[in-house]
């Protein structure tokens, strides 16, 4: 699925940034207002005690789909796909990953990875309030049925039961649930054919979305507004569905497409034992560019210098002055997926394309993307 826009940082995990987008903070609110209504019945404290216990229980309910996305970026990684951000918005969480699966096991791996998560967050829950209260108690915690409950037992009840119910939710074979994928993993293994696997767990979460409106629309004839959540998740539903044919028959357009093969393969460079006032002279007067790509006496890409930096810098050597810049190089023999993917390409416009060992073999720019993508779906095309 495609990255959604304009999220708000939160922390960065691993490398992973996690962001928030503002439909988030709308969910927050109501489930913290739901909950907390919820708690005052069933737990033996005070009104506050209730609404702080219905805030820890929602923070902690979007901590778990954290970790669920995690999950899936920690076995994406292990394939060998990276992971750059995890967005949480209104329908839940969303792993941004730098190329779609490139087999049925890679796909599988992937997918089952956060339902696992899940479970192990549910089981950790309802087992330590099971150690900690016995069986009656984190029943009727779960289940929200008791009174007189401790916070903490009923805090680790809500939670356990909420991510159960979601995991079995996210295990239907549909897409874009993980059940789907898995689905969709096990059809392509079966057929040999990712196109006709998608599609067939895309009818499967097109037909889930028609149930799931089809009973939002019978409770708001009910008078229950309720309903109005499942018409919206129905409507999720069939726009991830189709979005994911889509971006199978993309991926199908480009597929073999490399990094290599839309670069400019003479990129310029400034060596880095170049003294600045040389470098000026050389590159910025003749060139009339604002940065240019650093080397080393090998090569390697090593960053990037300025004409600010430049400029009457005297004998320094560029190497002294340069500026490190991890994020802007990329491997030349990275699928096209991955530029697609890119967050400093849409940043800077430009990217270093380097080799394993990180010499610089060429530049790549959006503009060049933007064509490579062009003459993919021009007429004629495969």
């Amino acid at each position: 699925m495609v990255r959604r826009p304009g999220s708000i940082k939160l922390a960065e995990i691993a490398g992973i940034r996690i962001g928030v987008d503002v439909s988030w903070f709308f969910v927050l609110f109501l489930v913290i207002y739901v909950l907390s209504v919820q708690f005052k019945d069933i737990l033996s404290a005070s009104d506050g005690v209730a609404y702080l216990t219905a805030v820890a229980s929602a923070l902690l309910f979007f901590g778990s789909i954290v970790l669920h996305e995690l999950g899936h970026a920690w076995a994406s990684r292990r394939q060998g796909v990276e992971v750059t951000r995890i967005d949480l918005w209104f329908f839940g969480g969303l792993a941004t990953r730098s190329r779609d699966s490139a087999t049925p096991a890679e796909e599988l791996k992937v997918a089952a990875a956060g339902p696992v998560v899940t479970l192990l967050v549910a089981a950790v829950c309802l087992g330590l309030g099971w150690a900690l209260a016995g069986g009656s108690k984190i029943w009727h915690s779960a289940t929200l049925s008791g009174d007189s409950i401790a916070p903490a037992l009923l805090l680790l009840g809500w939670l356990g039961t909420i991510n159960a119910v979601l995991l079995l939710f996210n295990l239907l074979p549909a897409l874009p649930l993980d059940g789907g994928r898995i689905a969709r993993a096990l059809i392509w293994k079966r057929t040999g054919d990712k196109l006709r696997a998608t599609r067939a767990a895309a009818r499967l979460g097109q037909i889930l979305g028609w149930l799931v409106g089809a009973g939002g629309i019978l409770l708001v004839g009910l008078g229950d507004l309720q309903g109005l959540w499942l018409i919206a998740m129905a409507f999720f539903f069939g726009q991830a569905s189709r979005a994911a044919v889509v971006q199978s028959v993309f991926t199908e357009k480009i597929e073999g497409v490399r990094v290599a093969d839309i670069m400019d393969p003479e990129p310029v460079s400034v060596p880095d034992d170049f003294s600045l006032d040389r470098a000026h002279d050389e590159y910025f007067l003749r060139y009339r560019w604002s940065s240019f790509p650093v080397v080393d006496d090998l090569g390697r890409f090593v960053g990037l210098i300025g004409e600010d930096q430049a400029r009457d810098g005297g004998t320094l050597t560029v190497g002294a002055v340069v500026e490190r810049a991890d994020d802007r190089s990329i491997g030349a023999e990275e699928p096209l997926e991955a530029l697609i993917a890119s967050e400093p390409l849409r940043r800077f416009g430009s990217l270093m394309a380097v080799d394993r060992d990180g010499t610089l073999r060429g530049v790549v720019t959006i503009e060049q993307l933007r064509r490579a993508l062009a003459n993919a779906f021009s007429p004629g095309t495969r």
